[in-house]
């Protein structure tokens, strides 16, 4: 069947161009190794694309505010399928602002560099691969499999291009292929193949893992052309995802704590994996259930209600459910940078009246509008000097609270803030914005999300 995706076009790229380290020494375990992954990010200064000090904030803003939009577009359109490899302790640093990642290491018994955008919602990994008649322009060198002595096709017979439940289809009783189509008219087509990727073990040499990826031979108006990526890195929980076909060692555990994104020069964070995420105590967790789809593998939550500034607003308890078509519900992602809010809701428009009483608590506060506000947010505010009342969002689950400090619930400039939520548009998402100073562990060998307050600026790399 085919793979659909969704894409940005190139202006909205936040790219992670991360060097790929696996190591012994970094971890104090019985139990073998694990790898960490070094990154910048275009609004670094080691990025060579580097463009944050040439930005107004009210341009930093609204650029935000599309790449949000653009992630949770893509997000709705992914078509997925869940599978298996990473040492059990694993840590990747990484730095803020993300929307997609860049990871490089080698493939292949010649060792061919390549750079792979890494995608936490989809599950496609694919490369640019010789011969290919419809490449588009990457600087590093194509890979040739050819080549490469540990090189092999997928067979059809495999799980993922043979049943009801198949990822890929089986062409001329031969090639395992996929068409990955993205909204904007990109797309790449490939043959599933399974190759040598090799991560370092220390600082001198690699260790080989045999994985299942796409090798690419006709790819179509892709973003990320004319630079060094050369295709899509996929962490989600489809079957072909790195994360799942890493997962029993990983007992499907990671986890992350994003640090405050007020500061000009973002700081390294570090993605872990397994028993390298930390304990916390138990009276300061919160927890909730990871509630299956239908259509997707993205990490939805029982959302029952919310409340702002305290007022709790009593939605019908069906208002967050995912539809019986897929769209809908309510779920966690990283990689959209503001909490969107459905405003086609079963039962409603959530978002409207989320806003409604946003709007209400900041009139009482007797604070003024302001006339033109970032694209995208529609209740903005002159901002008094020294006011700091901002109101806090809670949303309820049946087993717990997770409640958002009103610091990370807005977007505050020195003269106005706005309300930092953006309308869904058939689906809810507690985007990265919401998730400042939180610990969050994705468990989904239990089925659990959990959660905890933390200062994740002492959580670094």
């Amino acid at each position: 069947m085919p793979s659909t995706l969704g894409f940005i076009n190139s202006k909205l790229l936040f790219c992670l161009l991360v060097t790929s380290i696996l190591y012994h020494s970094a971890f104090v375990t019985s139990k073998p190794t694990g790898f960490s992954l070094r990154a910048v990010i275009d609004d670094s200064p080691e990025s060579p694309l580097y463009l944050i000090e040439n930005l107004t904030i009210a341009e930093r803003l609204e650029r935000l505010i599309k790449i949000s939009y653009a992630r949770v577009n893509y997000l709705n359109l992914v078509s997925s399928g869940d599978a298996k490899l990473v040492p059990d302790n694993i840590r990747i640093p990484m730095l803020r602002d993300a929307l997609y990642y860049a990871v490089a290491f080698t493939i292949g018994s010649q060792g061919h560099p390549v750079k792979l955008l890494m995608d936490t919602g989809g599950g496609l990994i694919w490369t640019q691969c010789l011969p290919c008649p419809n490449c588009f322009p990457q600087k590093l060198p194509i890979y040739n499999p050819a080549a490469s002595t540990s090189y092999a096709t997928l067979p059809c017979s495999h799980p993922f291009c043979n049943g009801d439940r198949r990822l890929y289809n089986c062409e001329h009783g031969r090639y395992c292929v996929y068409n990955a189509q993205y909204s904007g008219g990109a797309s790449t087509s490939a043959i599933a193949s399974t190759e040598a990727f090799h991560f370092f073990v220390d600082q001198h040499s690699t260790h080989p893992f045999n994985v299942i990826f796409g090798c690419s031979y006709d790819s179509r108006d892709i973003a990320f052309m004319n630079t060094d990526i050369s295709g899509i890195f996929g962490l989600s929980f489809s079957p072909d995802s790195m994360a799942s076909q890493f997962s029993a060692l990983i007992q499907h555990r990671f986890s992350y704590c994003l640090a405050p994104f007020d500061d000009v020069t973002p700081r390294p964070l570090v993605l872990r994996f397994g028993e390298d995420i930390p304990q916390l105590p138990p009276q300061s967790v919160g927890s909730t259930q990871l509630i299956a789809s239908p259509t997707s593998y993205f990490f939805y939550l029982g959302l029952k209600d919310i409340s702002v500034a305290g007022h709790r607003i009593g939605f019908p308890p069906s208002i967050f459910q995912i539809k019986p078509d897929g769209l809908g519900g309510f779920f966690i992602d990283s990689g959209a940078l503001f909490t969107h809010i459905d405003a086609d809701a079963l039962g409603g428009n959530a978002y409207a009246e989320v806003l409604k009483v946003f709007a209400a608590y900041y009139g009482s506060k007797y604070l003024k509008q302001t006339g033109a506000s970032p694209e995208g947010f529609e209740l903005c505010y002159e901002r008094p000097p020294n006011f700091d009342e901002f109101a806090t969002l809670t949303f309820h689950f049946d087993e717990s609270v997770y409640t958002v400090n009103g610091q990370y619930m807005h977007v505050i400039a020195p003269n106005f803030f706005c309300v930092g939520i953006l309308k869904g548009s058939s689906v809810s998402v507690l985007g990265a914005w919401q998730q400042q100073n939180k610990r969050i562990i994705y468990d989904g060998g239990r089925g659990v999300l959990e959660f905890a307050d933390e200062n994740c600026m002492n959580d670094i790399a």
